[in-house]
């Protein structure tokens, strides 16, 4: 069996990869740990290398944390991009693109469901505020 191809493109370390991403040193091996973002390629000492594309997978992961998606999510949907640009054939891209339109529907109905935690955590600092300024008017002297 042929080695593999090195990864075409700049390779990054760890800590490129954190300051880029804002993600902890430790997260980024943790998502290696679970399979969903490997490093490309392992320097001759042995420390990770990523390329661009696992940046943005990395990104990617991030834009689906908040949305609460679970690790077998993030996989999956991660997995059926990465077949997205491999798949050839007509009728297994149609099956690819009813799954991604299946996330796409969880996660615009996700984003909903923030919006309005979002809409009662505001109304709770206006109110908080409100309260604040009563409590600083009334105690302060005139």
């Amino acid at each position: 069996m042929p080695d593999p191809q090195p990864p075409i493109g700049p390779q990054l370390q760890i800590g490129e990869v954190a300051a880029r991403t804002g993600l902890s040193l430790r997260t980024i091996r943790w998502y290696g740990e679970v399979g969903l973002v490997e490093p490309s390629a392992r320097s001759a000492g042995g420390f990770r290398l990523y390329t661009d594309a696992d940046v943005a997978r990395l990104l990617l992961i991030m834009q689906m944390k908040p949305l609460g998606f679970s690790l077998e999510e993030m996989g999956d949907l991660l997995g059926l991009v990465d077949d997205l640009g491999r798949v050839e054939g007509a009728d297994e891209r149609a099956a690819l693109v009813e799954r991604l339109s299946t996330y796409h529907r969880e996660a615009v109905d996700r984003v909903a469901s923030v919006r309005r935690q979002l809409d009662i955590a505001e109304r709770f600092a206006t109110d908080i505020g409100t309260t604040l300024e009563s409590a600083a008017g009334t105690s302060s002297p005139a």
